[in-house]
């Protein structure tokens, strides 16, 4: 009996423990469709997962509450093929009016700025693929003439979507939801194809980064983003070689600098395959420049012997103050005004760095380090 007794309470416990967890609410109604399965997913990144259902009454009511999570997550209530997409970052409470059928056009949502944005920006998805489909239709165009006019329908939404919702609130969800959206089978925003895109893709990275550093979405922004940057490079290096009617063409796994060290010799970061390399993106005029460089020897002092290179690329206009600082550095010491390089690699802020691994392909960057020393030790 008493051994009994204490599992029921040990049983008893774990349940309130389960009903103490924060949670949010989604509630609303549903119009028109009664005696219809109403589903609360989850969005992952691979997959939906149902959270819960509901079979609707005549009143369509429903409520649906879930453990709140770390970091903003992606959901939609769905009925068959129709789905309202709903964003949550805390514990609060959306309420969501639709009509059936159609729901996904018709619904009203309060509780959430994301969540109603999501809402204008699922409308205007909605349009756009209206337009293509008439476009598509129509026998007023020739093929080029229709491929003409969708390409300013798309030029046009993109750029209402990149300046009113995305570069509003790049740390916004709705922001993140407006980098997927589709035409199609096709990213309207698509990074590996457009370098105005990829700008788009970084700047929302940048921001997740800082508002939701260990968030697994924010993680796969940044994977996003550097393998675009990679793929861009070696299209950009193949139109180049095209053009000056070159045959070979060498891929590489990083983003190549070919800059001119400070013993007057050129230094490419591919010459360094084989070697983990830390790409560091420095001016000696930052007031904790002696820090970081004090951090640095320590770091080249300690790993160096065992693979490690340092290729730091210092942006300071002045030559001779730059010389004059690397004279006694026993790295790579590269200087570019210009600052082409940084912006090949997106550099917001310095300093900025990066890691290469032997096979000389871009692995992480700052913002996805939080122990620089644990990283290079992984790839040594």
């Amino acid at each position: 009996m008493k051994k009994t007794a204490l599992l029921t309470l040990g049983i008893a416990l774990i349940l309130t423990a389960c009903d103490n967890r924060e949670k949010f609410t989604v509630e609303g109604s549903i119009e028109g469709a009664p005696d219809s399965m109403l589903y609360f997913e989850n969005v992952g990144l691979k997959d939906f997962k149902t959270l819960d259902s509901v079979k609707l009454d005549e009143t369509g009511n429903f409520c649906f509450k879930a453990p709140a999570t770390e970091a903003p997550e992606f959901y939609v209530l769905r009925i068959a093929d129709q789905i309202i997409n709903l964003s949550i970052d805390s514990t609060e409470t959306v309420s969501v009016k639709a009509q059936w059928p159609n729901m996904a056009a018709r619904y009203e949502v309060e509780g959430s700025e994301n969540c109603a944005k999501i809402r204008e920006l699922a409308l205007l998805q909605q349009e756009l693929h209206r337009k293509t489909v008439a476009l598509d239709d129509s026998r007023l165009f020739s093929r080029k003439e229709a491929q003409d006019s969708l390409s300013r329908l798309l030029d046009a939404y993109k750029e209402k979507v990149r300046e009113e919702y995305i570069f509003q609130g790049p740390n916004m969800t709705y922001a993140y939801f407006a980098l997927f959206q589709t035409l199609g089978p096709w990213l309207i925003f698509d990074p590996e194809a457009n370098h105005g895109d990829l700008r788009v893709f970084a700047a929302v990275a940048t921001s997740w980064d800082t508002f939701y550093p260990e968030a697994e979405r924010t993680k796969n922004l940044h994977d996003i983003v550097i393998k675009s940057m990679k793929d861009q490079h070696i299209i950009n290096a193949r139109n180049e070689q095209r053009a000056n009617g070159e045959s070979i063409i060498v891929e590489s796994g990083v983003i190549d600098l070919n800059l001119t060290d400070n013993k007057g010799r050129q230094r490419t970061l591919t010459e360094l395959k084989g070697r983990v390399v830390l790409l560091d993106f420095h001016t000696f005029t930052l007031q904790d420049s002696p820090q970081r460089i004090l951090m640095l020897r320590g770091l080249y002092n300690k790993y160096h012997e065992q693979g490690l290179e340092i290729y730091q690329v210092s942006l300071d206009p002045d030559e001779h103050f730059w010389r004059q600082m690397t004279l006694q550095l026993p790295w790579i010491s590269v200087r570019d005004a210009s600052g082409e390089s940084a912006a090949s690699y997106r550099v917001g802020q310095l300093p900025e760095y990066f890691l290469i691994d032997r096979s000389n392909t871009l692995y992480k960057r700052s913002s996805q380090m939080s122990d620089l020393e644990e990283e290079i030790k992984k790839l040594l």
